[in-house]
C-alpha cells in the first residue's frame, strides 16, 4: 500500500521542480507542470536561439495561452499533502497486520480491523460491523449526550440562577429586618429616653417645690430672729431703766415677751413624693413583640354604608364615620359593621379614637339570641342599648363612656351585662383589635402605650362570620380606621 501511494506521488510531482504540483497547468501533450516552474521554461525558450516553447517531457511544442488548469491532479495532490502532513492517520488507517484498509469494527474485542482480520483465528466468530456504522451511531450516542448534557447544563445555570436570585432576596430580606430591629429598638430606646426625661422632670418640680418651701421656712425663721434680736436688745435697754420708769412703762413689750415663742415652719417630708421604679423592659418588649406579631395579620378594613343610621355620617373613602345631632328626634343607633367579614383565619386592625369621648368597638357575629338589624331606633332608652354589648349576643365589645370610663361587657346569666371597668394608665388614642378565629380570641391592645394590651376574650364562640363592629355613640368626634402599617 506504501508502495502505491509513492507511485501515485510521482504520478503527481512536477518534471522540472520534482516536487509535488503547484497550482498545476497542463499542456496539450497530457504533461502537467507547477505554473511557476513552466512560466520560467517558457521564457527561457523565448530568449534562446529557438524562439519556441517545447514540452520539457516529450519535446511537443505548446504555447501559453493554451495551457490550462488540472483540478483532479490539484485535488489529488492536496489529499497526498494531507497524508504526508498527517502520516499517522494514514498509519491508523491501514491495518498493521495485513496492511489493509481498516474498515470494520469488532463488538467483542472493541478494535477495528480489516477484512482479513475477520477471517483470522482471533475474530472468528465475533460480531462485526462497518465502521462507518458504528461511527454514525456512536456520533448519534454522542449528539444524544451532548444534547442531554446541554439540557442539564441549562437547568444547572437556571438553578444557579435561581439561587443567586435568592440569594439576593434573602439578602435584602434579612437587610429590611435588621433594619427593622434597629427601627424597634431604636423606638424602645425613645421610650426610655422620653421616661428618663418625664421622670427627671417630675423630680426637678419636687425639687423646686421643697427648697422653694424650705427657702421660704428659712425666711420665715430669719424674719423670727430678727424679732427676737429686737425684743432681746430692747429689754436689755430697758433694764437699764430707772425703777419709776421701769415699773410706768405702758409699751407692753413685757407682756408680748413673755407669750412670744418661735412659730415653727411646715414640716417637709423626709421622703420623696415620686419614687423612681425602673420600667419593666421585660414586659415592654413582650408587649412590643406580641403587637408586631398581630400586626402580620393586618388587613384593609372599610366601613359597611348598608343600612347607615340616620344619625351617622361615612366619609367618602369608607374609613371614617361620625355622629350627628338629628334634631328635635333624638335617636340612639345600633353602630356599624366593616364591609369586611370573616368566617376563618387571623385579622388584624386599627381603630383611632383620639377624638373621642364616648366609643364602642370590636367584633360582631349575628347569634341566634340576637337577630337585630342595624339602624336606629326612635325613643330608645340609652341604658337598653348597652344591655346587648356582651357576648351572649354576639358582641365582643370593649367602650368608653364620658371621656373616662373605659368598659368592657362580660357575659353575665342576668339581663343586664356584667360591665367590667378597665384601668388605662395611658388613655388610648389609637386601639388594635386583633380577632383569631378558630382560637376564639378577640384581643384589644393600647397602641399608644406601646401596645400593651387592654383586654383578652378567650374562648369565644364564632357559629357564623364575625363582623369588626364600630359605634361612635352620641359623640361628635370621628372614628377613623387605619390603613395598614401607618
Amino acid at each position: 500500500m506504501a508502495l502505491k501511494t509513492l507511485n501515485i506521488q510521482n504520478e503527481v510531482s512536477c518534471p522540472l521542480c520534482l516536487e509535488l504540483l503547484t497550482e498545476s497547468l497542463s499542456l496539450d501533450c497530457g504533461h502537467s507542470f507547477c505554473q511557476a516552474c513552466i512560466t520560467a521554461n517558457t521564457k527561457e525558450a523565448e530568449i534562446s536561439l529557438e524562439g519556441g516553447s517545447s514540452c520539457p517531457v516529450c519535446g511537443v511544442g505548446y504555447s501559453l495561452r493554451n495551457l490550462w488548469p488540472n483540478k483532479h491532479l490539484t485535488n489529488i495532490v492536496e489529499k497526498i499533502r494531507e497524508v504526508k502532513l498527517n502520516p499517522r492517520e494514514l498509519k491508523r488507517e491501514l491495518c498493521e497486520c495485513h496492511g489493509e484498509k481498516l474498515l470494520l469494527f469488532c463488538k467483542e474485542d472493541r478494535k477495528i480491523i480489516c477484512w482479513l482480520c475477520e477471517r483470522s483465528q482471533e475474530h472468528r466468530g465475533h460480531h462485526t460491523f462497518l465502521v462507518e456504522e458504528v461511527v454514525k451511531e456512536c456520533q448519534e450516542k454522542l449528539q444524544a449526550a451532548l444534547e442531554r448534557l446541554r439540557t442539564e447544563q441549562q437547568k444547572a445555570e437556571k438553578l444557579e440562577a435561581d439561587i443567586r436570585e435568592e440569594r439576593i432576596s434573602w439578602k435584602y430580606q434579612i437587610l429590611a429586618e435588621k433594619q427593622r430591629i434597629r427601627t424597634g429598638f431604636n423606638w424602645l430606646r425613645s421610650i426610655l429616653d422620653s421616661e428618663e426625661q418625664r421622670e427627671l422632670q417630675t423630680l426637678e418640680e419636687e425639687e423646686k417645690r421643697i427648697l422653694d418651701n424650705l427657702a421660704e421656712a428659712e425666711a420665715d425663721l430669719a424674719q423670727q430672729n430678727q424679732l427676737v434680736k429686737e425684743l432681746i436688745s430692747d429689754l436689755e435697754l430697758r433694764s437699764e431703766w430707772p425703777s419709776v420708769d421701769l415699773v410706768q412703762d405702758m409699751s407692753g413689750i413685757m407682756k408680748w415677751s413673755e407669750i412670744w415663742t418661735v412659730r415653727k415652719p411646715k414640716t417637709v417630708s423626709k421622703r420623696l413624693k415620686s419614687s423612681f421604679r425602673a420600667p419593666d423592659l421585660r414586659a415592654m418588649l413582650h408587649m412590643h413583640r406580641e403587637l408586631t406579631h398581630v400586626q402580620c395579620y393586618w388587613v384593609d378594613i372599610t366601613l359597611n354604608p348598608i343600612n347607615l343610621n340616620l344619625n351617622l355620617v361615612l366619609s367618602e373613602d369608607q374609613r371614617q364615620v361620625m355622629s350627628v345631632p338629628i334634631w328635635p328626634v333624638k335617636y340612639y343607633n345600633y353602630g356599624i359593621v366593616g364591609s369586611q367579614y370573616f368566617s376563618s383565619g387571623k385579622h388584624y386592625w386599627e381603630i383611632d379614637v383620639s377624638k373621642k369621648t364616648a366609643w364602642i368597638l370590636g367584633v360582631y357575629c349575628r347569634t341566634r339570641f340576637c337577630n337585630i338589624k342595624f339602624g336606629v331606633r326612635r325613643g330608645t332608652n340609652h341604658r337598653n342599648i348597652f344591655s346587648r354589648y356582651k357576648p351572649q349576643f354576639g358582641y365582643w365589645v370593649i367602650g368608653l363612656q364620658n371621656e373616662h370610663g373605659y368598659k368592657v361587657f362580660e357575659d353575665s346569666s342576668t339581663s343586664d351585662p356584667k360591665v367590667l371597668t378597665l384601668c388605662m394608665t395611658v388613655p388610648p388614642h389609637r386601639i388594635g383589635v386583633f380577632l383569631d378565629y378558630e382560637a376564639g380570641i378577640v384581643s384589644f391592645f393600647n397602641v399608644t402605650n406601646h401596645g400593651s394590651l387592654i383586654y383578652k376574650f378567650s374562648k369565644c364562640c364564632f357559629s357564623r362570620t364575625a363582623y369588626p363592629y364600630f359605634n361612635p355613640l352620641n359623640c361628635p368626634g370621628p372614628m377613623t380606621l387605619c390603613p395598614p402599617s401607618s
